[in-house]
């Protein structure tokens, strides 16, 4: 492939990853088997869509698309991820997370990084997802921050979506026991990190080496399905998920099921009988999806009962407890 050839298809992911919300899997479609640039060109093009695409559909998905283009969009956003330090990864990157193809047709056009980007290409056992309810209880709290704390000593990178509660305390704890051992993956573009009340965390996670990753460029406010579809990121960049709490409708649900769904394995963390916030953990611990997690060994026998892990920061390797992945998927 030509230079040339590689910037289009570059600027036409940019475009893509602008003009369609995450997730969209008639854009990832036409993008496997038409390539970025003639994708675009289709937006507008009135050429019939190839056989595999429903016409009602595709005609819908141009509606929804056309009104969005700008030409002076890409300029706008490659002069924005200037002035914010931000890095744009594609599927045509050799570091590439690859492991973000297993989401097929729904994978991200295209990644924006803003931090240290070497977490990504550690291995995926390396990588732990600790997520949980927003309206965290003392106790959740308690426990993330040792979990979080524990598992980055260890060499593991800390994987989260920048929120209040759960996240929050997972974040600032792997900050604090090894600097840059965090990754905060967004629901909107990077120059305006959401929510705005964690300026100060955000602050400490760039200041020590961790990293934020989005799928939408800088521009993009977050809404209601960006944060359902980051989940699939969440799930997919990481060896396992762990949800420290959980209400019965807790958005940390989905990612478990984004995860179940993956086939990675996934942990809860037990909580009073009594307590609301512990009762989706509760409830994905009786159906099968997830092991039982009380500490951070559980966590490391969770990432390593077949897969090992060495690096730069090692760790013993314990391969003396399997977990079984049967059971319903979570629907949610």
């Amino acid at each position: 492939m030509t230079e040339s050839v590689m910037h289009d298809e570059r600027e036409a992911r940019i475009m893509l990853a602008a003009l369609s919300e995450p997730g969209d899997v008639i854009t990832g479609t036409l993008i496997a088997r038409l390539g970025p640039a003639e994708t675009v060109q289709l937006i507008t093009s009135g050429v019939r869509l190839p056989n595999g695409v429903d016409p009602a559909e595709g005609e819908l998905w141009r509606r929804r698309l056309a009104p969005r283009l700008n030409p002076g969009q890409v300029d706008r956003i490659r002069a924005d991820m200037e002035r914010h330090h931000l890095r744009l990864l594609t599927p045509e990157d050799i570091d590439w997370p690859g492991e973000l193809q297993q989401l097929s047709t729904s994978a991200p056009i295209a990644l924006w990084l803003k931090g240290d980007p070497n977490q990504l290409a550690a291995p995926l056992p390396a990588r732990v997802a600790i997520v949980g309810a927003h309206a965290a209880t003392a106790y959740g709290s308690q426990v993330a921050t040792e979990l979080a704390s524990d598992l980055a000593s260890q060499g593991r990178s800390i994987v989260s979506g920048g929120a209040y509660g759960i996240d929050e305390s997972a974040h600032r704890a792997a900050t604090v026991s090894y600097p840059g051992s965090t990754i905060a993956v967004l629901a909107g573009g990077l120059d305006r990190l959401y929510p705005t009340g964690h300026e100060q965390l955000f602050e400490r996670i760039e200041q020590s080496g961790g990293l934020f990753v989005s799928e939408l460029p800088p521009g993009s406010a977050p809404t209601r399905w960006r944060f359902l579809q980051r989940n699939r990121i969440l799930a997919a960049l990481t060896g396992a998920t762990v949800v420290v709490e959980a209400g019965h409708r807790s958005g940390s649900l989905n990612v478990a099921a984004q995860a179940h769904a993956l086939g990675r394995p996934v942990g809860a963390v037990p909580g009073p009988v009594t307590s609301p916030a512990s009762a989706g953990c509760h409830r994905l611990i009786q159906e099968g999806i997830a092991s039982l997690i009380t500490d951070a060994q559980d966590v490391t026998d969770l990432l390593d009962s077949t897969v090992g892990f060495s690096g730069d920061r090692t760790f013993a390797y314990s391969p003396t407890r399997r977990f079984t992945r049967t059971g319903p998927h979570l629907t949610f």
